[in-house]
């Protein structure tokens, strides 16, 4: 694979190198597992990064994708299934009124942002340090995921970044200092509600209402990355948890059904000012693509509020029995174990992060045949797939781990 592909991989965090393993060679998954090339069975807790909410290989959504793929894979024009999917988004997020498909969460922010920016005709941005938006140069600083811990990245210029700010994740004091001095030329601030690229980070809620007000009385719009959250914590998303409603939204994973799709959306009067109504230019040629959104309209038609119930509860079967030598971070159905800190609120708090006890854990669930997020700084997740046996499994393994430390 090296000789054919950059590391072997296609997307970085999949190397291994960061937790002392060779990338996952999987050939096919079916439920809550995973199976490698050489036949070995893993129960899965990345899933592909939180995008199978119902496990993989779910039989409705297979026979769904399997019927529309036969008749026609992508067209370049309009389908029915993506207004039965944008018809499911809008009645399950009150804050959007209306959407727009594009392929990969990347894709997503960085429009959502290109909008903010057209409709305010303002130029900065602000961001948080930790948090992650996906790989445009205007995100790729102090992100999070894979990036976490470096300001930038070769090949993003300085006037690619000019116009961004990243702050300190959760402080309202600093996020209000710069308010006061720069807010006339805020264009947007965006955020995660609960990060989920440097572990498992929830803001606080009187964090998200500072920014609310500050950008409501500023003129700027406030843009919530429910990427990885959109449809995870809730059906309404981590928002409707907080009860805090944002001017744009972004979407990824769970919407696209396990098919590559995200979507961002919002007030109608901000997304009118996208092409053809407006002149903001977005675009794709495989956004909305039909097999993508049957995808997507199906895993969202199975959601439910008794399945976010159970979700939650079979995610405490593994955390509410743990106790590691740092802190365990949880919302809903993702947590992260933190080796060597005792609480997370920022970036700044993993500094003494053991990344070498969390590579030791990984290498040792990966023998008992259990599949973690090959990252420190990863989000675990639970599906609705996995059984109590699962569980119970995985809450062992990990007990056995920290027994032998």
């Amino acid at each position: 694979m090296n000789s054919l592909i950059p590391g072997g991989v296609n997307s970085p965090v999949r190397d291994g190198k960061s937790v002392g393993a060779p990338p996952m060679m999987v050939e096919r998954a079916l439920g809550p597992l995973l199976v490698d090339v050489n036949g070995k069975e893993y129960i899965d807790f990345c899933l592909s990064w939180g995008a199978s909410i119902h496990g993989h290989a779910h039989p409705q959504i297979v026979s769904a994708v399997q019927k529309r793929a036969a008749l026609g894979m992508t067209f370049g024009a309009s389908c029915p299934p993506e207004e039965r999917l944008a018809r499911a988004v809008v009645d399950r997020v009150p804050s959007i009124e209306k959407v727009r498909f594009v392929s990969t969460g990347t894709e997503a922010t960085m429009s959502a942002v290109r909008l903010a920016r057209g409709f305010t005709g303002r130029d900065l941005l602000i961001k948080f340090d930790g948090n992650y938006h996906g790989h445009s140069d205007t995100f790729l600083v102090n992100a999070g995921s894979a990036l976490l811990g470096e300001p930038s990245t070769p090949g993003v210029t300085a006037g690619a970044v000019r116009d961004t700010i990243s702050l300190k994740y959760n402080d309202t004091e600093g996020i209000k200092t710069f308010f006061k001095e720069n807010g006339s030329r805020i264009a947007a601030v965006i955020v995660e509600l609960v990060a989920g690229n440097m572990g498992v980070v929830p803001a606080k809620r009187p964090f998200l209402q500072q920014l609310r007000d500050l950008t409501q009385d500023a003129g700027a719009l406030l843009i919530f990355d429910e990427v990885i959250t959109g449809f995870r914590l809730s059906e309404g998303g981590a928002q409707k948890l907080y009860k805090i409603t944002p001017d744009l939204t972004t979407l990824g994973k769970i919407v696209g059904g396990g098919m590559p799709a995200a979507a961002f959306g919002g007030r109608a009067d901000i997304m009118d000012h996208l092409a053809p109504v407006g002149k903001v230019f977005q675009a794709g040629t495989l956004s909305g693509n039909p097999v993508a959104m049957e995808a997507g309209y199906q895993a969202l038609s199975m959601l439910n509020s008794s399945l976010y119930e159970e979700l939650e509860a079979k995610t405490k079967i593994i955390t509410d029995e743990l106790s590691i030598p740092g802190c365990i971070q949880q919302k809903g159905s993702m947590f992260t174990l933190f080796f060597g800190v005792e609480k997370v609120e920022s970036k700044e708090d993993l500094v003494n992060l053991d990344t070498e006890r969390y590579g030791a854990l990984y290498r040792y669930l990966l023998s008992k045949g259990i599949f973690f997020p090959p990252s420190p700084y990863e989000t675990v997740f639970v599906s609705a797939a996995h059984t109590q046996e699962h569980l119970e499994k995985t809450r062992d393994a990990i007990v056995d781990f920290i027994c032998h430390l």
